[in-house]
């Protein structure tokens, strides 16, 4: 079993003993993501980066993808190809010759 297969079994297990997957619908598990990622800016709110509290920043972005993890097992999506498949489409988008040192949007370069 690689490190995500043993991750998502973790949190399912996690959930499954205490019988949310009741709660974990994909509608819900969005808002979730996106709650916790606003938990997450807010560690960083009127302050530098480097002053963020990093014990808080590692348990924000572990809500985060436990999350999305928990999502795509709800739709049964392999973490690693989803993530290798979306690197492949933004490779074309941002080809290294145009995008290489700038933030434009694929549409300005």
């Amino acid at each position: 079993m690689n490190d995500i297969n043993q991750i998502i079994k973790a949190l399912t297990d996690f959930r499954d003993e205490r019988d949310w997957a009741q709660f974990h619908n994909p509608k819900d598990l969005s808002l979730a993501i996106s709650i916790e990622a606003a938990e997450l800016l807010e560690l960083f709110l009127w302050k530098k980066a480097e002053d963020a509290n990093i014990d808080k920043v590692k348990d924000e972005l572990a809500d985060i993808l436990s999350f999305a993890f928990l999502l795509a097992e709800k739709y049964d999506l392999n973490i690693k190809d989803i993530i290798m498949d979306k690197i492949a489409k933004n490779d074309q988008k941002y080809p290294v010759a145009k995008a290489k040192g700038t933030a434009k949007k694929y549409d300005e370069l």
